[in-house]
């Protein structure tokens, strides 16, 4: 190699690294935080100059204007005809809202297709006291630059911020194939946003936008699309990230305490309780001749005879995760908290504004005083989490069908696993999701599952003395949307159309063996797949 040629690739070499080596920037609490891929590498009082190009943001103050004005917009159909509809849905289909919102759909947020005027929208937020980029409706565009300071204090006081925090859940569950809620539980709420490169157009910036569960404001910046960022940065995200009560608790659960054991009377001291509200300590006394201490910070009620929890839905969680277990380890009380979350949305009847569900030992059992902080901690980290696509049960020491067992999922956090994995294994059909819209990734397919639990056994003599095979103790089996048959080998499911005909039990066995051979190089190996599914199938 020439010195001219080594010289230049030596001076080239370290801007490449810089560039790559970026950190992602945090704004949040007055403060800007510097982190690589790992952790928090440096932090500094937010800089009023700090400013960033508002990308796909724009959307939420179009998204808070409809709320807050009550609008009853169409629904967006795509009709095939503009390339930006990939972001939207497919031909034929159509989007509302919040769907819209998430997948960050631009074409249903068009001011000229909602009929905003420019006129109508200064004046609501001048009535706000926004800055000035956001009274001027033609400058709320992805290349408008904005102060860091005055976004953050701008979502601060954004209308419709509530319900936006539910619904920014999804693009957390639904970034990095999962990981990224793995990582961060639902501490995080927000919209992502992509911009062309600051020095480089050819180059992507990317980020995010939106609120921590508490409520707080906070946006990340960093090199590459908003997507990228999620999938690199949400291990170092998730240490800096605080577990903090949820600004929105959750809709009141009401408990009947004891459901199964009569009460003969509640003391204060020496005085007998007749009704009402409790407020401080009390002894509780059963007809069977058992006494129990309690406490009340006014959620506890005596009614007709019976006590009555009236709580928040995060701290019905934590009760009954410190009544049915313990917060530690953290992984295996995370994958319960959910379960038990689940089980509550499945199971719970309405009662008015409010949930309503027995203390019993049929359904889940409930702390009759207020949880601990670490108990809390856990259910705040996992607020709103829940799984969609199975029924969901779970016992202290027995594994089962859809069922969580508490003394294996002890055994799973120690050796390392994650809350999501441990829910995987417990749930293989299952999806996270959000309390308000449960929806499964995997439409399962239980006769193609049956049809292959029960093929297996036959195949198990000829599959063991293949070099590589591994038979696989958990998978599901979901319907595939479209495209061709894969398997998702990261959540140990299998996609296909269906079983019914020659080529679809093909399919199935393909996959399945991909599935079975994933740690050997005979599972990457497509022509030897394929002549083994067919040995086993037609032979």
């Amino acid at each position: 190699m020439n010195r001219p040629l080594l010289w230049l690739l030596m001076c080239v070499m370290p801007a490449l690294a810089t560039a790559q080596d970026e950190p992602l920037r945090l704004a949040y609490k007055g403060e800007l935080l510097a982190l690589n891929h790992t952790q928090l590498i440096a932090r500094e009082p937010l800089p009023p100059t700090r400013d960033t190009p508002l990308g796909s943001l724009w959307k939420l103050f179009v998204y808070a204007w409809l709320v807050d004005t009550g609008a009853h917009e169409p629904a967006y159909e795509c009709r095939g005809q503009s390339k930006e509809e990939v972001y939207c849905c497919s031909a034929g289909g159509r989007i509302e809202r919040d769907q819209a919102l998430v997948k960050s759909c631009g074409l249903y947020f068009e001011p000229a297709r909602l009929g905003i005027a420019a006129a109508d929208w200064s004046t609501y937020w001048q009535a706000r006291q926004a800055p000035s980029w956001l009274l001027d409706l033609p400058a709320v565009q992805p290349a408008t630059r904005v102060s860091v300071a005055d976004l953050l204090k701008v979502l601060s006081l954004l209308p419709a911020q509530e319900q936006m925090r539910r619904v920014l859940l999804d693009v957390v569950l639904n970034a990095a194939d999962g990981n990224v809620v793995g990582e961060l539980g639902g501490r995080l709420r927000v919209k992502t946003w992509s911009w062309l490169g600051d020095q480089d157009p050819q180059s992507r910036q990317g980020g995010f936008a939106g609120w921590t569960a508490d409520g707080s404001p906070i946006w990340g910046g960093g090199r590459g699309t908003s997507q990228m960022v999620l999938r690199h940065y949400g291990h170092a995200l998730a240490t800096v990230l605080p577990t903090t009560w949820p600004a929105e608790a959750g809709r009141c659960v009401e408990v009947g305490l004891f459901s199964h054991y009569p009460l003969s009377r509640v003391l204060a001291g020496d005085r007998v309780v007749s009704s009402g509200p409790l407020q401080g300590d009390y002894r509780v006394e059963f007809a069977n001749g058992n006494a129990l201490d309690i406490h009340s910070a006014g959620e506890l009620f005596l009614l007709n005879g019976k006590l009555v929890a009236r709580l928040d839905r995060e701290e019905y969680v934590a009760r009954v995760l410190e009544r049915e277990a313990k917060p530690e380890p953290a992984e295996a009380a995370k994958a319960l908290a959910v379960a038990i979350r689940t089980y509550l949305l499945q199971n719970a009847t309405r009662n008015g504004d409010c949930l309503s569900i027995d203390d019993s030992s049929n359904r889940q059992r409930v702390a009759p005083r207020p949880a601990s902080a670490e108990s809390r901690d856990i259910a705040a980290w996992t607020a709103d989490l829940v799984l969609a696509g199975s029924t969901v049960t779970y016992h202290s020491d027995q594994p089962g069908p859809d069922k969580l067992a508490w003394q294996q999922a002890v055994e799973q956090a120690n050796a390392g696993q994650r809350y999501d994995a441990i829910l995987l294994h417990a749930y293989p059909r299952a999806s996270l999701s959000r309390w308000d819209n449960p929806v499964a990734s995997c439409d399962a397919l239980p006769a193609a599952q049956d049809w292959l639990q029960k093929q297996r056994r036959g195949w198990r003599p000829t599959l063991e003395s293949e070099t590589g095979y591994n038979e696989v103790s958990t998978f599901a089996v979901c319907k595939l949307a479209f495209g061709r048959p894969f398997v998702d080998r990261e959540r140990q499911r299998i996609y296909v159309r269906g079983v019914l005909t020659l080529q679809d039990r093909l399919d199935l066995t393909h996959e399945y063996l991909h599935l079975a051979f994933e740690a050997h190089p005979n599972g990457q190996d497509e022509t030897y797949i394929e002549g083994l599914a067919r040995h086993l199938l037609l032979e």
